[in-house]
């Protein structure tokens, strides 16, 4: 047996004769997937080889996004309960999904302008900039804009949930009143507001951040869920930069297919913050 398993080892071949393994399975791995569907979402609309890599990449970081609102939704109500160990765990699990969808861009710029301009107008007037996860993502973290629901109006489904989204706390309003359920004096406009609205920083907050800060052994829990939310925002930050210069690589300074101005749109979403006084009160340590 054992010169069997050299010679067959010499040959490149795994012996799986004492192995089990299961041949026939009541549920396989494809079926436990779905690969059948999955690997059938990838139509080009093109015979331009390039078109497969733009496919993949997007649906791909499609998949990604899910996951991460999966794990940031599911953080928010952890923190709302003051769970929050697990919370951490979840956005632990979030800024190394960010990691992913920031590579993905790295993949993407093998596309040359050359490449890419032989099937762009496969795409028609479809865009990134329409995508519902993405606006979900950015509702949940705090960036509100009610007129980007507007861009979904046409799928109902999808228009009710952002609106659901667009009008609910964002995970930094919870964070929020967290901390005024812990004994920080918040004003009232901060913990009860119009929801819809972008948050706007408040000096009585950076004041409360300031305080965890500065007392970190005390205030431990609140003073990692900040560091937590930094590196999503950071992470964030990141992935919009490899955005937006992926964008400038391939098209320049061409108008994006969703009508926007491409890299200058980019370039203004680069000045958007989350959580304002997180980064305010570094100044102050």
């Amino acid at each position: 047996m054992r010169g069997k398993e050299s010679i067959t080892a010499r040959q490149g071949m795994v012996d799986l004769d004492n192995e089990g393994v299961h041949w026939q399975q009541d549920l396989s791995y494809g079926q436990y997937l779905d690969l059948d569907a999955l690997l059938h979402c990838q139509r080009p609309r093109s015979a331009e080889h390039d078109e497969m890599l733009f496919i993949v990449i997007h649906q791909v970081s499609e998949l990604w996004i899910k996951l991460c609102l999966h794990e940031a939704h599911a953080a928010a109500e952890h923190i709302r309960r003051d769970q929050l160990p697990p919370a951490f765990k979840m956005l632990s699990r979030v800024a190394r999904i960010q990691e992913q969808l920031i590579k993905a861009w790295e993949v993407l710029v093998t596309m040359t302008p050359a490449d890419y301009a032989r099937f762009r107008g496969s795409l028609g007037q479809s865009s990134g900039f329409q995508s519902y996860q993405y606006r979900e993502l950015e509702f949940l973290l705090g960036n509100k804009n009610a007129r980007m629901v507007e861009a979904h109006r046409a799928h109902p489904e999808h228009y009710r949930h952002l609106s659901a989204i667009l009008e609910a706390p964002s995970i930094y309003d919870i964070s929020l009143q967290l901390l005024h359920r812990r004994g920080f004096a918040l004003p009232a406009h901060c913990l009860e507001r119009d929801w819809s609205q972008p948050y706007q920083a408040c000096a009585e907050v950076e004041a409360a951040w300031s305080r965890v800060y500065h007392h970190t052994e005390q205030y431990w829990d609140l003073y990692e869920l900040a560091e937590k939310l930094v590196d999503m925002e950071y992470n964030f930050q990141k992935w919009r930069f490899s955005h937006m210069k992926t964008v400038e690589r391939i098209i320049g300074h061409k108008k994006g297919t969703g009508g926007t101005g491409g890299v200058s749109y980019l370039v203004k979403a680069l000045d958007l913050t989350f959580f304002p006084e997180l980064w305010a009160v570094r100044t102050s340590i």
